[in-house]
């Protein structure tokens, strides 16, 4: 019997010193929000803790922090240049569960889950080409500024997160009809001094945080492992010009369509703005080196405009407007027919320096004697350095009889 205590005595003290551990943890993430160490026993927020424990043991907690993993560093960076606690991160989870393509009934979208209106407070473009409420690094930074504003107006930070959910003057009112900002009043079920949805959305934040920072929840998921490959990795802006397709980056660079769509949810199309100084793109930061080495902007320069389709309209007078065949028009749409409905939306590429009419065709060129690629190139609108990539040439030299691809 004296061995056996002996033997479990370790497995005590390490339970203990576990336990200690995990709690002094829970109460800096109460710190991190100006709340008490007492909230620890809220029961509603326990019961949502456990519940959701059990629902993110079947992956949805990881699922979420894995898809984000690109980006979680950047927000983290944006959150405390602005002084903000880390554990805000959760907010973004509650919100749209690191969803860039996030839609609420109510018109909010994106990440930080943006009103229309609000987003354009803080600077957000949203017009025919982009919807920056989903831009990644620009909604965090209009979400950071926004929660700073409403910390610097109340003075706690789990006033700033019921705040950021109903507005500042619906929990400017609560407060002073409450006669006090203390949370446990404020959220007291009874008097319901802020919504219901309110006294939720705190708790949940909380809850997420504590999850979040749970090291026996997280070892036994083998959370860490995501962690790390989150701080392993991160996004790089570069800067492209007007009409660039993400598809063109995507072959060039070496990057996954889907990875470069992800990261750039903002775009409405898979195109950058026709905005004359050109528009900012993310890519992983690993591939910044690949970016500077083979991207190049490419001679033809495809400007693409959204034509809302007006009575009358048909695809011929719309290809004689904008100096472009229709079918060109029709492969840029993939319209099955040449029918058109009131108001769709139709993306027009208008080229200023060559009528490419056979768009998403293959076109070849067969070398004749004296061709050199700057001549072919010179004929055909389109740079030397596009030809050499389609065809893999590692010089400019060519030999007549050669097949060389021009244009996909």
């Amino acid at each position: 019997m004296k061995y056996f205590l002996l033997l479990l005595l370790p497995l005590m003290l390490s339970a203990s010193l576990t336990f200690t551990s995990n709690h002094t943890k829970e109460i800096a993430v109460l710190e991190s929000f100006d709340i008490e160490a007492s909230f620890l026993y809220d029961p509603i927020m326990n019961d949502m803790k456990n519940k959701n424990m059990t629902i993110y043991k079947e992956k949805r907690f990881f699922q979420a922090m894995n898809d984000a993993y690109l980006f979680i560093p950047a927000i983290k960076s944006i959150l405390a240049k602005h002084g903000i606690p880390a554990e805000f991160l959760f907010l973004a989870m509650a919100e749209s569960h690191f969803s860039a393509k996030a839609f609420s009934v109510k018109k909010a979208s994106g990440l930080w889950q943006f009103m229309p209106a609000t987003g354009k407070i803080y600077g957000l473009k949203i017009d025919e080409y982009v919807d920056e409420r989903r831009d990644l690094i620009k909604s965090t930074e209009a979400a950071a500024q926004h929660l700073s504003e409403l910390y610097a107006k109340f003075g706690k930070w789990y006033l700033a997160a019921i705040a950021y959910n109903c507005g500042g003057g619906r929990l400017g009112r609560a407060i002073e009809a409450a006669k006090s900002d203390d949370l446990n009043i404020l959220l007291d079920p009874k008097k319901k001094y802020i919504p219901r949805e309110s006294r939720l959305y705190i708790r949940k934040i909380v809850a997420l945080a504590l999850l979040g920072n749970d090291e026996q929840f997280l070892l036994k998921s083998e959370y860490e492992h995501l962690l790390n490959r989150a701080n392993a990795y991160s996004i790089s802006t570069v800067r492209v010009p007007r009409g660039e397709s993400l598809k063109r980056v995507s072959k060039l660079v070496g990057i996954p369509l889907s990875e470069l769509q992800k990261l750039n949810r903002h775009l409405k199309y898979d195109f950058v703005p026709p905005y004359l100084g050109g528009y900012d793109i993310y890519i992983p930061y690993i591939k910044l080196s690949d970016f500077k080495q083979k991207y190049f902007e490419e001679k033809i320069q495809n400007i693409y405009k959204v034509h809302v389709v007006k009575k009358g309209d048909t695809l011929y007078e719309m290809g004689k407007k904008y100096k472009v065949s229709y079918k060109m028009i029709v492969d840029f749409n993939n319209l099955k027919s040449n029918v058109l409905s009131l108001n769709q939306k139709l993306i027009v590429p208008i080229d200023n320096k060559a009528n490419v009419e056979k768009i998403n065709k293959e076109i070849y060129y067969l070398v004749k004697k004296g061709d050199t690629l700057e001549s072919i190139s010179q004929a055909y609108k389109i740079s030397v350095r596009s030809i050499q990539l389609k065809n893999n040439l590692k010089s400019t030299l060519i030999r007549e009889g050669e097949r060389l691809k021009l244009y996909e």
